[in-house]
């Protein structure tokens, strides 16, 4: 499904983990913990991409019942569901197997 690039904005800005010594613009995190960057949104080329999932399922299209996923995580998990495959690693901004 095709979101607005209003609802991406609303949904990085609310659902997503800042992380304080990082651009909040650029750079934050998942529920998993995985790193994600705004401009890789849809990307699944790129280990820092990420995409919008439902909480619930045919629920309504609002930040509130959407999450932020590295990509990995979301297809891992399928609609509605969190799978962790893939959490940021201690070493700096890079991703690794959870």
């Amino acid at each position: 499904m095709a979101f607005s690039e209003a609802l991406v904005q609303a949904v990085w800005e609310q659902k997503s983990r800042v992380v304080s010594d990082q651009d909040p613009n650029l750079w934050r995190k998942d529920e998993c913990g995985a790193w994600v960057r705004r401009d890789h949104y849809g990307n699944r080329d790129s280990e820092f991409g990420w995409e919008i999932d439902y909480i619930t399922p045919g629920g309504p299209e609002e930040p509130a019942n959407l999450r932020v996923l590295q990509w990995e995580n979301y297809v891992a998990g399928g609609v509605g569901h969190v799978v962790c495959k893939i959490t940021a690693d201690r070493g700096g901004i890079k991703n690794r197997p959870a």
